[in-house]
């Protein structure tokens, strides 16, 4: 058997996320590191439970990554309150005062990246971001025509409601998400990775569901934004 090359990239491009992309370097650097230091052939070294990496080797590797001034996405709530010093702020809407109008004059408060295609939708944008407004809907039911607007792309927060809601705008994460996952699945209309400006709670608003999905390995392209226009 060949000696390998265990630095050389695998895909041979960079990863499309720089944690990905950090910690296959790492890991590729420390198996190299102990394959040169062990004097072994390489299948020798493989079946040898010693050389396995450990939780201590990933926990080193992602200080290196934090040490850099690297922050991970938030996607949960709790990772946020547990360790707020590895997590990016969650999202908050601003108000610019500087909205374009669509086709209609109404201010286009925000974009996103579309699911899957279904038909437009208008609504009511309710801000569902803690465990208390989920437990009030949960018991209480949820709103009809509600949108809920979403910070947490995890999707395990609003799971016992989900069902209930007629569309779905989160903050975060990517079509690919956890959240865009069960939407899909579930059939509920949604947007990942928007960006609001002057949406407030309880606003109707109207959201351009009908759009062709967002191509998760594409190039971002604001033409391809859906548009989330406010009604009143």
């Amino acid at each position: 058997m060949s000696q390998p090359q265990v630095l050389d990239d695998k895909w041979g491009k960079k990863a499309m996320t720089p944690t990905v992309e950090h910690f296959h370097r790492a890991v590729r650097e420390v198996v190299a590191e102990r394959f040169a230091a062990s004097g072994r052939a390489w299948e020798d070294f493989v079946h040898d439970l010693a050389c396995e990496i450990t939780a201590e080797d990933l926990q080193a590797v992602e200080k290196s990554l934090l040490d850099t001034g690297y922050t991970f996405e938030t996607s949960a709530h709790v990772s946020l309150a547990e360790s707020p010093e590895k997590y990016k702020p969650l999202a908050v809407v601003s108000d610019s005062g500087n909205q374009v109008t669509d086709d209609e004059g109404r201010k286009v408060v925000g974009t996103g990246d579309n699911v899957f295609s279904a038909p437009d939708l208008t609504g009511t944008a309710r801000f569902v971001g803690t465990v208390d407004v989920v437990m009030e809907m949960l018991l209480g039911g949820v709103p009809p025509d509600t949108i809920a607007i979403i910070d947490d792309s995890g999707g395990t927060l609003t799971a016992p409601i989900l069902e209930g809601f007629a569309g779905v705008i989160c903050m975060g994460g990517t079509v690919r998400s956890h959240l865009g996952i069960l939407t899909r699945e579930y059939n509920i209309p949604c947007l990942m990775a928007a960006e609001l400006d002057g949406l407030a709670d309880g606003d109707k608003i109207h959201v351009q569901y009908s759009k062709p999905a967002t191509d998760a390995y594409a190039e971002r392209d604001e033409s391809a934004r859906v548009r989330i226009s406010k009604i009143s």
